[in-house]
């Protein structure tokens, strides 16, 4: 039995409009499920659409010639209705085949795409491994389904929803996931410049969140539980990463630092081991302590993003990020003391009954701490999230009309700002961080003492026009993506 597993890209109204390729991450989650699979014996192949760049009808094709069985799809918000649409052309073409959704996308969304979209025969939801495993055994030996946890499917006209399954108890036990099942060269940016221009892939080495955001969908998916794999499974993957030729990685953990003597064990493994790779990673700003970010940089850490969020207490307590703006300033100072290359602040504003005075000051106090770059966002609200819970609660939420594309969260709150004039602010405030004397003078400092930066400066001279254009866009603030759901 032959499985095919697409990554679909974003979704846009032309679909077969060709766009350029955009080959940022790996998709982790599917290649994980792909390589369990094809270590029980399953022919699998693997497509990342928004890498290829391909259109509608170049996926269809290359399902076509793939010839499965099977074909699953790893959904997200930004992706769901693109993989609607593939499955339904998929579909027509082989009215035989099976498919497959998985993903928060999927798993926040199962009945209504059960309702809408007749031509997707079975959801996977939650984690995805061992329920695909069993689910592509059942479907090979043509046993009842009904037996698989975690899946829902359709029988006989009926939609039927088996119990959720337990979560994987220790993650270490995961093959690693076989990236050569992509032939695609994949990069990280920032704003349009290429942070790591070659050799670049992504690594998980936890998954899950103790922390309960508002703004965020992976408490719920992960069902507030926090797994590891061990210092010394990680650090395997990492040797093997290196002997295959990669430069640089990102940790896809959305809680990387939390465990303090965790992350100095891998550290320090790194560097018995001697890997000489560059990498990258998030963390929070109240689990920041010097001794952790020395270790990350004396092993190769070039970059951290802090979730900085807002600068208002009123607004932080709101999201429940259980940080002060004191915290980030503090860990952005001991992250720059430890000799971090970078430091990326992310800040969330238009968060309900925010005012323009609140929005104003988290937009200034991103000039204030000394970060290399902010990200600003525009709150959007997703199935999943706490806070699209408490819309629904409110009726102030459509979800026929939202479910599918997220909403603004201002749209749903009249007594804040609406997204356009949140826009405006941030551009305002964006062009005056980086037209800062003092800041500019900064950057050039930090950049002559780190090859690092050198070199990601010598890559972009020829993507300037594009770094440019990039660089001001505002996206909404979505579920977040990383972890194995990336």
């Amino acid at each position: 039995m032959k499985f095919a597993f697409i990554s679909p890209a974003a979704f846009r109204e032309d679909l077969n409009k060709k766009s350029e390729p955009v080959s940022s991450w790996p998709p982790l989650g599917i290649l994980y499920i792909a390589t369990v699979l094809e270590k029980e014996g399953f022919e699998v192949s693997l497509l990342d659409q928004a890498a290829k760049g391909y259109t509608i009808d170049e996926t269809v094709k290359w399902v076509r010639k793939e010839n499965p069985d099977v074909v699953g799809f790893s959904t997200l918000a930004s992706s769901g209705r693109t993989a609607a649409v593939l499955s339904g052309e998929v579909k027509k073409e082989n009215p035989e085949i099976t498919t497959v959704f998985g993903n928060y996308y999927a798993t926040f969304n199962t009945e209504r795409i059960m309702q809408k979209y007749p031509w997707v025969d079975i959801i996977v939801r939650g984690e995805g491994e061992i329920t695909t495993l069993e689910l592509a055994k059942s479907l090979k030996d043509g046993k009842s389904l009904k037996n698989v946890l975690g899946i829902t499917f359709r029988e006989k006209g009926r939609v039927v929803s088996t119990p959720e399954r337990p979560l994987i108890k220790d993650i270490s036990v995961l093959p690693f996931p076989n990236r050569e099942l992509l032939d695609v060269e994949y990069h990280s940016e920032v704003a349009g410049a290429i942070t790591a221009p070659k050799g670049f892939t992504t690594v998980l080495s936890s998954r899950g969140c103790p922390f309960r955001c508002r703004f965020c969908g992976c408490q719920r998916f992960a069902r507030g539980v926090w797994r590891a794999r061990s210092a010394e499974n990680t650090v395997d993957e990492l040797s093997l990463l290196a002997s295959m030729g990669y430069k640089q990685f990102l940790f896809v953990d959305d809680s990387f630092t939390i465990n303090r003597k965790r992350v100095i064990e891998i550290c320090r493994l790194m560097r018995k081991e001697k890997i000489e790779l560059d990498w990258i990673c998030e963390g929070r700003v109240d689990y920041c302590s010097y001794d952790v970010m020395r270790e990350m940089v004396k092993a190769g850490c070039k970059i951290i993003y802090f979730g900085i969020e807002s600068a208002n207490q009123r607004i932080l307590d709101y999201y429940n990020k259980r940080i002060t703006p004191q915290q980030s300033v503090k860990a952005v100072e001991t992250t720059r003391k430890a000799g971090m290359d970078a430091i990326i602040g992310s800040f969330i504003v238009g968060a309900p009954t925010e005012t323009r005075e609140e929005i104003e000051n988290t937009l200034r106090f991103a000039r204030e701490i000394p970060i290399d770059f902010p990200q600003f966002n525009i709150l959007g609200v997703f199935p999943g999230m706490d806070i699209w819970e408490e819309f629904k609660a409110k009726g102030v939420l459509k979800e026929e009309e939202y479910w599918e594309t997220g909403a603004w969260a201002s749209e749903m709150s009249p007594d804040t700002l609406p997204p356009e004039e949140i826009r405006a602010l941030i551009e305002k405030h964006f062009n005056a961080f980086l037209r800062r004397p003092r800041y500019l003078l900064r950057e050039v400092v930090y950049t002559l003492k780190s090859l690092y930066r050198i070199n990601i400066v010598v890559h972009n001279i020829s993507r300037l026009d594009i770094v440019m254009n990039n660089v001001s866009t505002i996206s909404k603030q979505r579920t977040r993506k990383k972890s194995y759901c990336t």
